[in-house]
């Protein structure tokens, strides 16, 4: 985001148009969403990973072959913004 605000400030006339304010505002709005379902996500999983080793839920789950469910990780590098330049001719 940060790497798309200075390309925002190296041309001030795409600040000015209404479609430019509304594609940053759907990618603020896009990223909150995706930090939302991660915690979302991750609590769901950390609740299912400690309800099937419960008595008696662990027998069920071993019956059936349940499994511990992995905490989503994001990868190395994810938190970097990719590279955004647009054309201004």
């Amino acid at each position: 985001m940060s790497r798309l605000l200075v390309s925002v400030e190296a041309y001030p006339q795409l600040t000015a148009t209404k479609g430019f304010q509304d594609l940053q505002s759907q990618l603020e709005g896009t990223e909150n969403r995706i930090g939302v379902s991660r915690v979302d996500f991750n609590a769901a999983a950390a609740k299912w990973n400690i309800m099937i080793m419960q008595f008696p839920r662990v027998l069920i789950a071993r019956l059936f072959g349940f499994e511990k469910v992995a905490l989503f990780d994001a990868q190395a590098g994810a938190d970097v913004a990719p590279k955004i330049e647009f054309d201004t001719k």
